[in-house]
């Protein structure tokens, strides 16, 4: 029965995935603002909703190792696993803005969660007051992405001119029925999967520990995963990257911030090394758009973002 429930969570991500992207794609040529913005904020927000759910509910249940756990293991599955899927089908492209703005604000978040876990404050991990900050920063990040999309240049994708005017003919009832079921079947799908995958690798003799930080982590990810990879295949680069992005900040701001305002949370089993490589994968990733010169993620960088992820687990399994 988990084997069927499995692929029927796959056929729901794939579904809702198709409908958010064309959902999103039809707000942003609405508002007439840049298609990253977009994915920055509605499909980040919405694709983290798993990650809100679990860490919240852990914070509660006392479970805050959880709470940070899955935090830190969905970034890493963001940036190394999902990136690195997207750039293998398809090169990613970034803007002037990417690299001077969104990538280093991304570093300076994860840097910023890595000082209050580990540097500020006793025992380890992230308080009340931590928490505050954290939500309030996410709610001055997101008025400073929407005043910032002004200035943003166009989105200069294949086909996004053509994409944006057959779009702008979408009535907003569409739009928005579109984001809703999207959303509704991306979540409902993933927690279909993450149970039954849960269930499967319990099944298989896997440790409770190694479920927690891989399968849990990838499991409230997938909603970004399913996202990102339709994005990309309709062309949809900078909704793709803006959708890894937001949910990278939103994990740590909105999510952390909620939680920790919940209740104060600590880091039990989280090591310094899942810290630092969420801080690591932020900066790999700014190496990599500067490193060629061109402002993209080649094919053979997101084979080797892949690569380091495997490695990690590896690791940890030890």
């Amino acid at each position: 029965m988990d084997y069927i429930l499995l692929i029927v969570g796959l056929v729901l991500l794939t579904y809702g995935a198709n409908l958010l992207t064309k959902g999103c794609v039809g707000m942003a040529a609405r508002f007439r603002v840049p298609e990253f913005i977009v994915g920055l904020t509605v499909m980040a927000v919405g694709t983290s909703m798993p990650e809100l759910t679990v860490s919240t509910m852990s914070a509660l249940r006392g479970s805050s190792d959880m709470a940070i756990g899955n935090v830190t293991g969905s970034n890493l599955f963001n940036t190394l696993i999902i990136l690195g899927i997207c750039a293998m089908i398809r090169p990613m492209v970034f803007t002037k803005e990417n690299v001077r703005r969104d990538i280093p604000l991304c570093i300076a978040v994860s840097a910023l969660l890595l000082v209050m876990a580990l540097y500020i404050g006793e025992p380890n991990g992230v308080s009340r007051i931590e928490g505050i900050i954290l939500f309030v920063l996410y709610i001055a990040f997101v008025i400073y992405s929407i005043r910032s999309a002004k200035g943003d240049a166009p989105d200069l994708e294949a086909g996004t001119d053509d994409g944006k005017q057959a779009e702008a003919t979408m009535g907003w009832g569409k739009v928005l029925f579109f984001i809703a079921i999207g959303l509704g079947g991306l979540i409902y799908g993933g927690t279909l999967c993450l149970n039954s995958a849960t269930a499967i690798a319990r099944a298989w003799g896997v440790s409770e520990a190694i479920i927690a930080v891989t399968i849990v982590a990838a499991g409230t990810s997938l909603p970004e995963l399913a996202s990102s990879v339709a994005a990309i295949v309709n062309g949809k680069l900078s909704l793709a990257f803006g959708n890894i992005v937001g949910s990278n900040v939103a994990n740590i701001l909105l999510i952390l911030g909620l939680s920790g305002s919940i209740k104060p949370l600590t880091m039990g089993g989280i090591t310094p090394l899942d810290m630092w490589m969420v801080v690591g994968s932020a900066v790999l990733l700014l190496l990599s758009a500067l490193a060629i010169g061109q402002r993209r993620i080649t094919r053979f960088e997101g084979a080797l973002y892949l690569a380091v992820y495997v490695a990690y687990v590896v690791v940890l399994m030890k």
